[in-house]
């Protein structure tokens, strides 16, 4: 009876490792998937500074304020905020298949731990 009991407690702390796992999985995807938008977002805006004239005059939102700046350094700041996004979604794509990983390792220890429990329920009964 004390081991059905040490194995439901082990099984109840692989079930909470398991959502754990699980809602740092969905934060991950949350992040990729706002870091995939804010790279759509910035593509398009890196596309329209592409086809205008290098003396076109171009603003930027500081706070309320828009403030005159020089288009190369416009296109060199999206530059780098793209560089930047890609790096980070990298990253976190990173996470995502390491978290996927873990889940399924998980998964497998739970329904391990799980076919013994019943086993050693079936012993106890007969």
């Amino acid at each position: 009876m004390a081991q059905i009991i040490a194995l439901q407690k082990t099984i109840e702390d692989q079930v909470q490792g398991l959502q754990k796992i699980q809602n740092e999985f969905k934060q991950s995807i949350t992040a990729q998937n706002q870091l995939e938008s804010q790279l759509n977002e910035n593509k398009t805006v890196k596309e329209e500074l592409d086809v205008l004239e290098e003396d076109a005059v171009v603003y930027k939102l500081v706070g309320p304020v828009l403030v005159k700046q020089d288009l190369s350094e416009a296109k060199e700041t999206v530059d780098k905020r793209l560089k930047y996004i890609k790096s980070e979604l990298e990253r976190v794509e990173g996470t995502i298949k390491e978290l996927e990983k873990k889940q399924e390792s998980a998964r497998e220890m739970l329904a391990k731990l799980q076919q013994e429990n019943f086993q050693l329920q079936a012993k106890m009964k007969s």
